[in-house]
């Protein structure tokens, strides 16, 4: 994303909740409050555009009304690429963002090259085999920032064990020093691709 802004193109961040769930001991409201500044944050750094798309973290839905409303933001918004979670993942709300995803891009007529990424692979995404690699050794510092600024996360804790093995492996299998790896679904049109080379 990061790789795309400094490209100069305009780079949307959709959330599909706020993450009202994802405080333990935090009321939803407040949990809702804080991981909302937080992904602002995050955009910020990156230099996205953040849209939340009303859904609520762990009670995220895949029926015909999600569907309408996933269809129309993508109708909406005209992207020329879509990154977007793995199917088989051990987390719900990313297996719901990957079927509503999927859902709207069949539903528009295919418009956009649809690519999946990884999360925790092994253990959440699962059977994740990459068509794609980014070498993100120039903006691997402004990804770091970004996904720190999600502190109630914690995840600058477990970003070594999960993510920052990812990096290593990916960019080891991508011939750099850090990648990230994607799949493209083979039906996406011929659009902008994701940027292959460092900064």
């Amino acid at each position: 994303m990061a790789r795309l802004a400094d490209l100069g193109h305009e780079v949307v961040a959709a959330y599909l909740t706020r993450g009202e769930a994802g405080i333990p001991g935090t009321e939803a409201a407040d949990a809702a409050r804080i991981r909302t500044a937080e992904a602002e944050k995050a955009c910020e750094i990156l230099g996205a555009r953040p849209l939340f798309l009303g859904q609520v973290d762990g009670a995220t839905e895949v029926n015909a009304r999600r569907y309408e409303e996933t269809r129309k933001v993508l109708s909406d918004e005209k992207p020329d690429v879509v990154l977007c979670h793995w199917p088989v993942d051990t987390h719900r709300d990313h297996r719901a963002a990957a079927l509503l995803t999927y859902d709207a891009w069949l539903s528009l007529g295919r418009p956009f090259a649809l690519h999946y990424y990884e999360v925790m692979s092994g253990h959440q995404s699962q059977v994740f085999h990459t068509t794609h690699f980014v070498d993100i050794g120039a903006t691997r510092q402004r990804k770091h920032e970004a996904c720190f600024a999600h502190r109630s996360q914690k995840i600058e804790e477990a970003y070594p064990n999960d993510h920052g093995r990812m990096e290593v492996f990916r960019g080891m299998e991508a011939r750099c020093d850090y990648a990230e790896a994607f799949v493209l679904h083979p039906q996406s049109p011929d659009a902008p691709g994701l940027p292959q080379g460092p900064a």
